[in-house]
């Protein structure tokens, strides 16, 4: 495989990942825009590396256990904040930093410069697109939305708490609700009930009518909502 082939490979191979990451971007999930792309150009530098050798070469078959071998290590970068996920984008990395590794380690320098230099177009120059997207976004309606609302409440009350968010969100044709959870609160004698709602607009006035709706009820302590990136499973 010549230099120019190389090039177009690994070039296509960005767009494309970028293609698929656009969308998964706009929608929200944790796995986005450059996360999508570096895989797409991991993957394409480590096919390459096996193109640019001789098929029966040591090298390529030690580079296949590399990539299965940083792939465990990348998930060690790989974070959970509560219902948030980081990380994923500096697995991704890494991944890729390997698959340059295995290029300048059996002596392709030109191609792993260029892998090298896709690498950074994904990380530096799609980051401002990522944020324009991210914002674009959290400014559409029309957007699947994933909500949480924490309710204290005495002990006593969960249940009547549980049974009022079930009657308000079943209310809502858009919205339904995936999960309802209890822990412990901070207060003696109170419980925290957590609702994870998924949308399939984004609806912000609905949670704040029912917030307002469940605040009426004299025994709860505190009631607040957020949006989520993802529920928790």
């Amino acid at each position: 495989m010549d230099l120019a082939t190389f090039t177009i490979g690994i070039g296509v191979a960005f767009l494309m990942g970028s293609a698929v990451g656009i969308e998964r971007q706009f929608h929200q999930h944790p796995v986005g825009l450059r996360t999508t792309a570096l895989v797409s150009v991991g993957a394409a530098l480590f096919v390459s590396l096996s193109r640019l050798m001789d098929h029966d070469a040591s090298p390529t078959r030690i580079a296949a256990q590399v990539v299965s071998g940083v792939g465990f290590l990348g998930g060690g970068a790989i974070l959970r904040e509560g219902l948030n996920v980081r990380g994923i984008t500096t697995a991704a990395t890494l991944w890729c930093s390997a698959a340059l590794g295995t290029l300048a380690g059996t002596g392709f320098l030109v191609e792993g410069a260029l892998g090298t230099g896709i690498i950074l177009v994904a990380n530096l120059g799609l980051r401002p697109l990522s944020r324009w997207i991210d914002a674009r976004a959290k400014g559409a309606v029309n957007v699947e939305t994933n909500y949480r609302i924490t309710v204290v409440c005495p002990d006593q009350d969960e249940a009547v708490i549980r049974g009022l968010l079930a009657r308000h969100v079943s209310a809502r044709r858009t919205m339904l609700i995936q999960r309802i959870a209890t822990e412990d609160a901070d207060q003696a004698g109170k419980t925290a009930v957590l609702a994870d709602i998924s949308s399939t607009i984004r609806d912000d006035q609905a949670m704040e009518g029912l917030i307002s709706r469940i605040n009426i009820e004299p025994t709860i302590t505190s009631v607040s909502w957020e949006r989520v990136s993802q529920l928790a499973s």
